[in-house]
């Protein structure tokens, strides 16, 4: 569960460790998508009136192209998260990294906020290692399997 009534938080804080489905709504088509879940853990806690802040972690797998060569790769997505969530009346809530309370002010629903960590920290340009040597520009021959043998200039590439 990664969405909390607040009145469940003013009691005191709650630990999380909950799965991100890859299926949740939350995602947009073009995003860069985990493959499976994204596991979040940490903890949420008030931070004063109509605040309240998640300090915690996330992790899973990507899946994309090779920038180079445009095979499938996978990679991994990690990262540590400080997060704070606010009522729309609060004086920083208009501020870029204050997370404004989901369900009209009643919930703090961590999902929008892990996806832009997700997608602030995937790579759109993803390679499958780090010395792959690519396409040929001229046939587009996957180099990474040897010299393509077409002629550029006068010079193999």
């Amino acid at each position: 569960m990664l969405s909390f009534p607040i009145r469940t938080l003013e009691q005191g804080a709650v630990q999380v460790d909950s799965d991100f489905p890859s299926s949740d709504p939350v995602w947009l088509e073009d995003d860069v998508r985990p493959v499976t879940a994204v596991q979040v853990k940490g903890r949420l806690s008030g931070a004063g009136t109509g605040r309240f802040y998640f300090s915690g972690e996330f992790h899973g797998t990507a899946a994309g192209e090779c920038r180079r060569c445009l095979a499938p790769v996978e990679f991994a997505v990690r990262n540590a998260v400080h997060l704070l969530f606010a009522d729309a009346s609060d004086e920083n809530a208009d501020e870029p990294d204050v997370f404004a309370l989901g369900n009209g002010g009643m919930d703090v629903d961590l999902r929008p906020a892990i996806r832009e960590a997700w997608l602030l920290d995937a790579s759109i340009l993803p390679l499958c290692r780090p010395e792959c040597k690519g396409l040929c520009a001229t046939c587009g021959a996957e180099l990474n399997a040897g010299p393509c043998g077409c002629l550029v200039a006068g010079l193999e590439t």
